[in-house]
This record gives structure tokens, C-alpha cells and sequence, in this order.
């Protein structure tokens, strides 16, 4: 599959930032993820009734224009990583042409070539992203017409949350909704003021010691809508009454993944888990769902129990407690002149567990519930929305979480090492339930 650059330019903001907002102050929590951008991937088909490739080009970039207008540090650079200057740059927009049809690249994606379709490359990635650009677009047109948009935005400025909000507003300014969606620009660096750079240390070192050297490979593990019912059914327990979809498949593919553990090592090993947690909703008072920046934090639980003794409702109930912990008196407790040594706490407490050689790891990160699939430039909404797999010596075992586009199933991208993904994968127990790498067309 070839993807040819057609183009290469800046968008740029509507209007002119104002003088006195040329500097954005990022915040603390900014600095906790180490990793620099979001990379997601939105797939549309072509529909015959609707606009010519041209025009549908025009509408994106006249309507990211205005978008960046309200997203002004979206279209500045990194200054540094403390703060991005709101230069009016504008957005690196790439334009190129792929040699296939958009059904026939999903009828098997190869997920390690999904990254042809970003503006970035992640693969070799630079120590330093300062004087590169806080947004990055690329806009992929199949022969047949079908369009995948692909998005790189620093994540020195976004969370899953943060990148849903940008993505909302930029589809609603360009199907021209009435409503206009503006972003909380302040609310983050208001919370958690940041003048020097000791959390991004700290937080290097906890995520350094959870890195893992091999052969690492993504694949995608889709569970339907009646699959998770019966995890549901299984994770309910005295102290998890209602289970949630993401805790039921959290724990499920924790359970899985350290059975594979248990077969390659001939003996259980200690795990750790940890979720990205969502804040925005656990302030006291909570602070609006379109705050941008990064407004989470890591919850994590530990498992010693032998896995052939533990049963999912055991691990739904870690899974649950972890989060738990992050009630309205912890997030208070985090902006308060205490949250530093409370973030240094916990952040110690994980890598002096996780980082045990006899320990296994795995993180999660769950872009469920943040409305993906709704986000509709005026020719629909996206048949598939992807992230990206990964190759690497050197990388953590990660799965994400991704609603399906019917809404009721839900799709873990997991990252592992090539010796854990084949025990897992041969296991017909885990395999009685998850459909590995399906078509987007099927589900």
C-alpha cells in the first residue's frame, strides 16, 4: 500500500491571537505523560451523494481554520515543556493519495501500517519536541474516495478527553452547527500550576521502570455486545455490584494476559495494573468536560494471588478499588499544597512495585465514552476509528480501550511482547470470547 504526500502547508487560525495569550502556560500535569503525541486515525467512506474530494478538502481546512481561532495554542509550536508559543503558525496539514480502496485496506488492516496514515513519524521519535508544531494533520483520499483523517496533537496539551473536545468542535464548525463548542483553556494550569519541571523527572523514572525490552506487537481483541454482558455477569460481586464494560474487559484481559504470563514462565508471577483516570468529573467541583490539557491520573492495583485460583470478579474488584481511590477527597487533596508529595507517593509506590524484574505489567487507557465515532465533517461518520500499532525494542504493555461503532462492543488494542501474544492468542479459552483482528466491516 502506497501513500503518496500530494501536499504539504499550514493552516492557519481565522483570526490573529491576541498579544498578551502568545505564551501558554502548560500545566503540571502536562508534564505525567512522556509520550508526545495523541495519534488517532478516523476512516470515512465515500458517499456518492454527497461533495467532490476538492470541495470536502475545502470544508476541513476552512473549518480547522476558524477551530484553531478558539483552540489558539493548537495552532502555535512547543516552546519548551513548560509552555507552547501562540505564534498563529498554524497546523501542519499534510494531503496525500493512497493506491487502494478504503475497503480493501479494512477488509485486513495491517495495523503496522496505519501509522502511513499520520503526519507524524512515531516510530523514531526526537528526544525534544520543542519547535515542532502542537497540531498535525494528515488527510489520506483512497482511490475510491474514501478519506482518513489522521491526527498527531502534542500530548503535552491533550488527553483523550481534551483531543475528543478538539475533534467535536472542528466536525460541528464544519457540518455549520449553530451550537459552537469552546474549549476551557485554563482550567488545567489554574488547577496545577507548574514553574518548574520535577513531575515530568519523577514520572520518567516511574515510566522507565515499567518499560520492556523485546519483540513487541499490537493486535486488536474485539468483544461484542454479548461477550461483555457475560463478563458483566461474572465481574459482579458483593463490592462490584454493577460492573462497568471497561472494568469487565480490564479485567478480563488482565486475567488473560497473566495466564500467558503463567504458561511461559511455568509459575504465576506478582502483576501490576494500572487505568488512566479521567479528573474532569472528580473535582469538587467538577470542571467541564472540554478542559483541555491532560486532567488525569494513574490508579493502580496489585495482584500476588495465583491466577488459577483468582476469578474475574476478584480482579473486577482491584480494578475497581484502584479507581475508586480517586474520589472527590484525593483530587483535593491533589491541588492542595499536599499534592505534590501525594503525586510523588504514588508514583513511587508504582514503580517500586512494577519495576521488579519478577513483576509483570500492564497499563490501560480507555477512550470509551468519549464520542469518537460522532464526530461527522458533514459526509457521515467514520466507519472505523483507529489507534496504532506498535514495533519497538524498547515499550510498555499497553492496551487501549475503544468503543466499536455500534457503541455496545468494545475493541482493546494491546501492545505486548511476541512470546505473550502468541501464548494468549493460542488460548481457546480467550479465544471463546474475543474475535482477534476482525474487519471494521464486520463489527
Amino acid at each position: 500500500m502506497e501513500v503518496k504526500i500530494i501536499s504539504k502547508e499550514n493552516i492557519k487560525p481565522s483570526s490573529s491571537t491576541s498579544q498578551h495569550l502568545k505564551i501558554f502556560k502548560l500545566s503540571l500535569l502536562d508534564q505525567f505523560i512522556s509520550f508526545p503525541y495523541a495519534p488517532i486515525v478516523l476512516f470515512y467512506p465515500m458517499n456518492g451523494s454527497i461533495s467532490s474530494i476538492p470541495e470536502r478538502l475545502a470544508v476541513l481546512k476552512k473549518s480547522l481554520s476558524e477551530t484553531l481561532t478558539r483552540f489558539y495554542p493548537f495552532a502555535g509550536k512547543i516552546k519548551d515543556d513548560l509552555s507552547i508559543e501562540c505564534n498563529d503558525e498554524g497546523a501542519y496539514f499534510v494531503e496525500t493519495r493512497v493506491e487502494c480502496c478504503l475497503a480493501e485496506f479494512l477488509s485486513q488492516p495491517d495495523l503496522m501500517l496505519v501509522h502511513k496514515f499520520l503526519p507524524c513519524d512515531l516510530i523514531n521519535l526526537k528526544k525534544s519536541t520543542a519547535g515542532t508544531y502542537v497540531t498535525n494533520i494528515q488527510v489520506n483520499v483512497f482511490d475510491c474516495g474514501g478519506i482518513a483523517v489522521g491526527l498527531c496533537i502534542s500530548h503535552k496539551i491533550v488527553d483523550g478527553a481534551a483531543l475528543s473536545t478538539f475533534l467535536k468542535a472542528w466536525t460541528s464548525t464544519a457540518r455549520g452547527c449553530e451550537r459552537v463548542i469552546y474549549p476551557n483553556l485554563a482550567a488545567n494550569s489554574q488547577l496545577f500550576p507548574a514553574n518548574d519541571l520535577w513531575l515530568r523527572d519523577t514520572s520518567m523514572v516511574t515510566w522507565g521502570s515499567l518499560f520492556t525490552k523485546g519483540n513487541c506487537i499490537t493486535r486488536r481483541f474485539v468483544f461484542d455486545a454479548s461477550v461483555i454482558t457475560t463478563f458483566k455477569n461474572q465481574a459482579t460481586s458483593s463490592t462490584v455490584k454493577c460492573p462497568t464494560s471497561v472494568e469487565a474487559v480490564s479485567a478480563f484481559m488482565w486475567k488473560s494476559i497473566m495466564a500467558a504470563s503463567n504458561e511461559k514462565n511455568g509459575s504465576p508471577r506478582p502483576s501490576l495494573l494500572t487505568h488512566l483516570v479521567n479528573l474532569r468529573k472528580r473535582m469538587v467541583p467538577p470542571v467541564s468536560d472540554y478542559s483541555t490539557g491532560n486532567l488525569l491520573w494513574i490508579a493502580a492495583a496489585e495482584c500476588i494471588t495465583n491466577t488459577d485460583k483468582l476469578e474475574l470478579h476478584d480482579l473486577a474488584g482491584k480494578v475497581r478499588g484502584a479507581i475508586s481511590k480517586f474520589d472527590g477527597d484525593f483530587v483535593k487533596k491533589l491541588t492542595s499544597d499536599e499534592g505534590n508529595v501525594a503525586m510523588v507517593e504514588s508514583l513511587k509506590e508504582i514503580a517500586e512495585f512494577g519495576g521488579k524484574n519478577e513483576v509483570d505489567y500492564v497499563g490501560f487507557s480507555s477512550w470509551c465514552k468519549f464520542g469518537f465515532y460522532e464526530n461527522d465533517f458533514g459526509w457521515g461518520r467514520p466507519l472505523w476509528v483507529s489507534s496504532v500499532g506498535l514495533s519497538s525494542p524498547v515499550f510498555l504493555n499497553l492496551i487501549i480501550l475503544v468503543e466499536t461503532k455500534s457503541g455496545d462492543g468494545i475493541e482493546a488494542w494491546a501492545t505486548l511482547d511476541k512470546e505473550d501474544m502468541n501464548m494468549l492468542v493460542s488460548n481457546p479459552e480467550f479465544l471463546k470470547f474475543a474475535s482477534v483482528d476482525p474487519s471494521p466491516l464486520v463489527i
